[in-house]
């Protein structure tokens, strides 16, 4: 009998031990599309238009190594400060855990931004931007792909600079920043 209480307690610290508390980032995303605060999308790779742009090898292993951009933004308002307080709280808790490394930080005249990744150094499954202002909200922006390799990519933003992007289909999320 002893021994059938003792397994019972081991299973149940096994069981409780193993459920997070933290939210991942995906069920993040998921959780508050339904929110009218915030705008949520995903872009597809094509938008960057560099299908008719010459690419070099590592050029065009890093944009195929790219599969989507997801996109959750929430705009600030006068009537909905404090839950903008509460989800930006939400999202640096998500971002603060150890499955993402913090690549950079930046100061810009839009507001406060980071860029932390998932994955090894070398092949990288996940690029998180993290951009907050104080006045108008902040935007994750989720760079999936698949090994990706973070020396590969300062070579694919040379490319979009000869490709004809020029952010057509970011429409929704500049209108939405927007006064």
């Amino acid at each position: 009998m002893k021994r059938i209480i003792r397994s019972l307690v081991v299973l149940v610290a096994i069981v409780l031990s193993s459920c997070s508390s933290t939210q991942s980032l995906q069920e993040y995303y998921i959780d508050s599309t339904e929110n009218p605060n915030f705008l949520a999308f995903d872009i597809p790779t094509s938008i960057l238009n560099l299908d008719a742009v010459e690419l070099s090898e590592d050029q065009t292993i890093a944009y195929e190594s790219l599969k989507k951009l997801n996109v959750l933004a929430f705009k600030k308002t006068v009537d909905n400060v404090t839950a903008y307080k509460a989800e930006r709280t939400k999202v640096k808790a998500i971002l603060a855990n150890d499955d993402y490394e913090e690549l950079m930080k930046m100061n810009t005249e839009f507001g406060r931004a980071s860029i932390r990744f998932k994955g090894a150094d070398d092949a990288i499954d996940e690029v998180i931007i993290f951009g907050d202002n104080k006045e108008k909200g902040f935007a994750l922006v989720r760079v999936l792909g698949k090994n990706m390799n973070p020396a590969h990519f300062a070579q694919l933003v040379q490319a979009l600079e000869k490709s004809d992007f020029n952010g057509e289909g970011l429409g929704d999320l500049g209108d939405f920043f927007r006064e």
